[in-house]
């Protein structure tokens, strides 16, 4: 079909030009290179849904906080590798306050974004014990993680959780733990990329697993408060973001100010750890480190020379967007709920137009609208739909990168797409589905 909403012949010469094997098979940021160049080649715009970055202004809180730092010198001085104190109390607060978690300050710990803090949580925990070697992925998932582990040349093992919700989540982990080599578990929740949220009981599980085989719980939270199906903004008071942190004592959790706080452009995340895994003593990592506590084999071990701190200015902004927040100043939950708002719209649109929703449901309720959802159109893998979609002005990415075992879906971001833009999604959406008719018995 060469009648597509984007030049036909510069798509494909674009694609040719890119030495991509497959557009379907691409990274996030090889997509995001190709369809930059058809946008600078063409003039036409794209349905952007393959970045999963903020599309809404930074928190000014943050913003002010930091301008003022800056005037005020620290741009001239290296931050403590642990934080500046005011950074780590107010985290401390906001554990406290919007997870209902007691942690103390000397567990929380900046670094350069979540990834980052991913990254050293890898290099750590796969050193406590000899014998626990390969970190546990709740798939689906960030592909970056997966790319973490190939460069530090780590073992993973992985599964769909989707497959094992509920109770057949305990029977899934268990026979998986029980063998002995998994330090750790990791997960986002609200997850990445198919937006689906842990249940209470289900947390549980994960705790007590997580007790019961001594495997260090890895808890994403880039999205802290954003299943949007409660009210998670009343400091103090539930209900509170889910967490298995209330499960167990053997935790990090990653809390990352780029979506949240729509700060993502000064790489400033927290590693929270928990108490009793920062002070717990591991013999072995004494191979590694000058110091067998996990703590403080952490940050002087492994934080310190992959970045010597955090920007100093950054710290500042963080610590005052927490104060905010902690003080009923700042509800970053209702700044961010127009990602919920457009994604109820435009998942309308893809169902309105033949495609369905590929992860759908949180055990017995439908799946919240939220950063992200995903999507499929009978008859075609997400690779080839991919392939297909970039004629139509709309980029995404498979979630066959993701871990998924439905190979068949598409992760779409709704950030970066703005709603004066819904009419054009719509017309490449009912094009599409013209140049596609679904037959009866796909459906």
């Amino acid at each position: 079909m060469k009648d597509t909403p984007i030049n036909y012949n510069v798509v494909k010469t674009k694609f040719e030009e890119s030495n991509l094997a497959s557009i379907g098979k691409a990274s996030i940021r090889e997509i995001k290179k190709l369809v930059d160049e058809i946008e600078r080649e063409t003039g036409d715009k794209y349905i952007r849904m393959e970045m999963g970055i903020p599309g809404l202004p930074p928190s000014q809180v943050g913003v002010d906080a930091e301008i003022a730092a800056l005037k005020r010198g620290v741009a001239s001085t290296y931050p403590d590798i642990q934080g500046i104190p005011e950074l780590k109390k107010e985290a401390a607060r906001f554990v406290n306050l919007f997870l209902n978690i007691d942690v103390n300050e000397e567990g929380c710990i900046p670094t350069v974004g979540s990834m980052q803090g991913g990254f050293a949580a890898f290099i750590t925990v796969n050193r406590m014990y000899e014998e626990k070697d390969t970190v546990l992925f709740l798939d689906p998932g960030f592909p970056v993680h997966k790319q973490q582990i190939s460069v530090l040349k780590q073992k993973s093992e992985s599964f769909d959780v989707y497959n094992y919700r509920g109770e057949k989540l305990r029977d899934k982990l268990e026979s998986i733990l029980q063998k002995g080599n998994i330090s750790a578990m990791l997960y986002s929740n609200p997850n990445n990329p198919s937006w689906i949220c842990f249940t209470e009981k289900e947390l549980q599980i994960i705790g007590e697993l997580a007790d019961k085989y001594e495997v260090v719980v890895l808890e994403d939270l880039a999205y802290v408060g954003m299943d949007f199906r409660k009210d998670l903004y009343t400091p103090g008071e539930p209900p509170y973001q889910a967490t298995a942190a209330k499960y167990t004592d053997n935790y990090i959790l990653f809390i990352s100010s780029s979506k949240a706080f729509s700060y993502a452009g000064q790489r400033i995340g927290m590693m929270i750890i928990s108490d009793a895994l920062y002070n717990k003593k591991c013999p072995d990592l004494k191979k590694y480190f000058s110091s067998d506590q996990f703590g403080y084999a952490m940050i002087f071990g492994t934080v310190y020379p992959l970045s010597a701190g955090v920007t100093h200015s950054a710290q500042c902004a963080l610590a005052a967007m927490y104060k905010a927040a902690n003080d009923g100043e700042f509800n970053f939950v209702d700044e961010v709920k127009e990602y919920g708002e457009k994604a109820k719209v435009m998942k309308k649109l893809f169902t309105d137009n033949g495609f369905y929703i590929v992860y759908n449901t949180d055990v017995d309720e439908p799946i919240a609208d939220g950063f992200y959802f995903t999507f499929a159109y009978p008859g075609f893998s997400g690779e080839e739909l991919l392939n297909e979609l970039i004629y139509y002005g709309i980029s995404t990415i498979s979630l066959a990168i993701t871990g998924s075992e439905r190979t068949e879906g598409i992760r779409a971001c709704v950030s970066l797409v703005q709603r004066s833009q819904f009419p054009d999604l719509e017309y490449r959406l009912k094009k599409f589905n013209e140049h596609h008719p679904v037959k009866e018995k796909q459906l």
